[in-house]
């Protein structure tokens, strides 16, 4: 009894810190490399794109932690504390900026279309509190709306905006947005938060890129 009840209690941990667009092997902090970055901006003539980049940059200096808890949040228009979140929320707060509501969006689409969506969580309906923050889902959005891009290994071909999708392994994805920051590189910074807080780093090619996306 007492070994049953170790292994359930061990089963609601491990549901409860996974509930987001990591497992929870991935919640620590990520090493990433530390460059100077130029703190000159390439302009970007869409006014839509600057504003959600400026949004995406003033998260840096608000999102300073990593809580892939699972939390129940107002629909539509719901968020976690500013000073916290996951990868994906970098991604929602900054579309929001320009009035794109990607957790009312994800779920009027999956409510029409759930058997289009992955089934990586058992879900046999949609939960307008968590769907629009697990990376996969908004993979399937973006495709879904057209908005989907070549993968290459060309820098040139992420301009500020774009979002972009990474393999970490072990089956853990990763999402992010370019800046119009360039890196010593030469290469666009990538605004994400990938267990430290949001973060503007020159990570484009850190990992596998597995999706494109250009929404705007």
């Amino acid at each position: 009894m007492y070994d049953r009840l170790q292994t359930l209690w061990f089963i609601l941990i491990i549901s409860y810190l996974c509930v987001a667009c990591q497992s929870l092997k991935s919640v620590k902090p990520v090493s990433v490399p530390t460059v100077e970055l130029n703190p000159e901006k390439v302009a970007v003539t869409s006014p839509i794109i600057r504003q959600a980049l400026d949004n995406a940059i003033a998260q840096t200096k608000i999102t300073n932690s990593y809580d892939p808890a699972y939390v129940a949040i107002p629909y539509p228009g719901g968020d976690v504390p500013m000073t916290t979140g996951v990868c994906t929320d970098v991604i929602i707060r900054a579309f929001r900026q320009v009035k794109v509501d990607l957790q009312q969006e994800v779920h009027e689409d999956m409510r029409q279309n759930f058997a289009a969506y992955p089934k990586d969580w058992n879900l046999t309906n949609t939960d307008p509190n968590i769907d629009h923050r697990r990376v996969p889902n908004l993979m399937v959005f973006f495709e879904r709306k057209g908005k989907s891009l070549p993968v290459t290994r060309n820098a040139d071909n992420y301009q500020p905006g774009d979002v972009v999708t990474w393999n970490l392994g072990g089956g853990d994805s990763h999402i992010g947005i370019v800046s119009n920051v360039r890196s010593p590189s030469g290469r666009f910074a990538i605004v994400h938060n990938i267990g430290a807080g949001t973060k503007l780093e020159d990570v484009l090619f850190n990992w596998e890129i597995i999706g494109h996306y250009r929404y705007f």
